[in-house]
């Protein structure tokens, strides 16, 4: 098929890459020239596992194509993804702006029959908008407007879209349908589900699964904070309800909070969308105030070890920026608040990251900047520290054994907010080991 993918962010680029290597003809379109012409040239501008082969082989196949002209590319399309931007307001309510202003244009720029795909993450009825504003200027026979949420894990993208668990399509047109489970068949070719659904259950769908995963997590957290107190270890008690079938083992990780472009964005929305509909989702709202409580307990540890919030004179090293490994992206990372809250009370930082420094220095405070030197190997962010925390769970950060770390410290303390080492062994090599939902060891 001719494909046409409007916004080449990481929804956009992964699904134009994937579709392509598939065998369909897919334009890639965006309104930032810069950007476009680095793809052209074969420069991609996210760091995802397995993504460079397949880019490189769609554009050298001749399946993977670039423009900044969405004309042409919507006439050629027999499906268009609008893979838009769809970022919280202030009250969390999703901004439609950017899909909204390219439905605006689709209904001028087709001239036989195109399905209209929602990709983004969007709220429930924007496929109503959608349809609505197309159809100001072109006949309904000529378009479906469909929903076909994402369901891609930043680091795991490629094998998630080309082996995925389930899809789901949300429209009532037969024919958009077939068009869609003609697309996606190749990629379920094991027997995972096709499922067609009502468009605005679609919509719904990919909220309520992220919401869902995102109480999971928040839920282990709060586990982890009651075992802190009466002197249980949370990897015993996730161990222990991980096991039983009806809740698994996934998501049960306790830590120092969700981060991302999805969670956090996705948790926001779903709970705008209730309170505009007079529901109150008082699960959702405690999820959210107990993550954002979360991503910076691990400095509230500090002031407890230290006994004091004034770190000023002191060094401590940073282990992962991201907010999660095998990705760069930093949006809404643990990493950002811990290190603004340090550098207020004071600390100086040598943070290292194996792919997200760059984003990180874009993304956080001039204070933070200026208070935090990056260094490009971990054990350089080890030089003359008074601590250690730990933010993003890195394979690599897993390799060094405890032994050696109060060698290489000035101080062996680690505070580590993903809680990576075994307790024993930090015991026997002498370090001081702080983490989430486990017994301290002091030393």
């Amino acid at each position: 098929m001719n494909i046409a993918v409007i916004g080449t962010g990481y929804v956009g680029l992964v699904s134009g890459t994937c579709f392509a290597d598939s065998g369909n003809k897919v334009t890639c379109v965006d309104i930032n020239e810069e950007k476009i012409d680095q793809l052209k040239e074969g420069q991609i501008p996210i760091y995802e596992p397995g993504l460079e082969t397949l880019f490189s082989r769609g554009q050298r196949e001749g399946r993977l194509h670039f423009t900044t002209e969405i004309e042409g590319a919507v006439k050629e399309a027999d499906i268009v993804f609008l893979c838009l931007p769809t970022p919280p307001g202030g009250d969390g309510q999703a901004d439609l702006t950017a899909v909204m202003k390219v439905a605006d244009q689709l209904g001028s720029l087709i001239d036989d029959y195109t399905v209209i795909v929602n990709k983004s993450t969007v709220p429930v009825g924007t496929g109503d908008r959608v349809h609505k504003a197309i159809a100001e200027n072109l006949d309904e026979s000529l378009f479906d407007v469909v929903s076909n949420p994402e369901f891609l894990r930043e680091g795991a993208a490629v094998d998630d879209f080309m082996y995925p668990e389930r899809v789901v399509i949300g429209t009532s047109s037969e024919k958009a349908a077939e068009i869609m489970t003609t697309l996606y068949e190749p990629f379920v070719r094991s027997g995972n589900p096709i499922i067609v659904m009502d468009r605005r259950s679609s919509e719904l769908t990919k909220y309520a699964a992220n919401a869902m995963l995102a109480t999971k997590i928040t839920f282990m957290n709060e586990i982890a904070n009651i075992c802190e107190k009466v002197g249980a270890n949370v990897d015993n008690v996730r161990r222990g309800v991980g096991t039983d079938s009806r809740i698994g083992k996934r998501f049960l990780f306790a830590g120092i909070g969700y981060g991302g472009s999805c969670f956090p964005k996705d948790v926001q929305a779903i709970h705008y969308t209730a309170r505009q509909n007079g529901y109150d989702f008082r699960i959702i709202d405690s999820v959210m105030k107990v993550n954002e409580s979360q991503k910076i307990s691990i400095v509230e540890k500090m002031e407890d070890y230290y006994g004091t919030d004034d770190f000023s004179g002191k060094t401590f090293g940073m282990w992962g920026l991201s907010f999660k490994p095998e990705t760069d992206d930093i949006r809404e990372a643990p990493a950002l608040y811990i290190a603004d809250e340090l550098v207020k009370r004071g600390a100086k930082l040598l943070a290292y990251d194996p792919e997200a420094i760059s984003t990180f220095k874009r993304a956080t405070n001039q204070q933070v900047l200026d208070n935090t030197t990056f260094v490009h190997d971990q054990k350089e962010a080890l030089d003359d520290i008074d601590a250690l925390v730990i933010c993003t769970e890195w394979n690599e950060f897993r390799r060094p054994t405890v032994d050696n770390f109060a060698d290489e410290m000035k101080q062996p303390v680690i505070f580590d907010g993903r809680n990576l080492y075994d307790l024993d062994r930090a015991e026997k090599a002498g370090i001081t080991y702080i983490s989430v939902g486990r017994p301290a060891v002091n030393v």
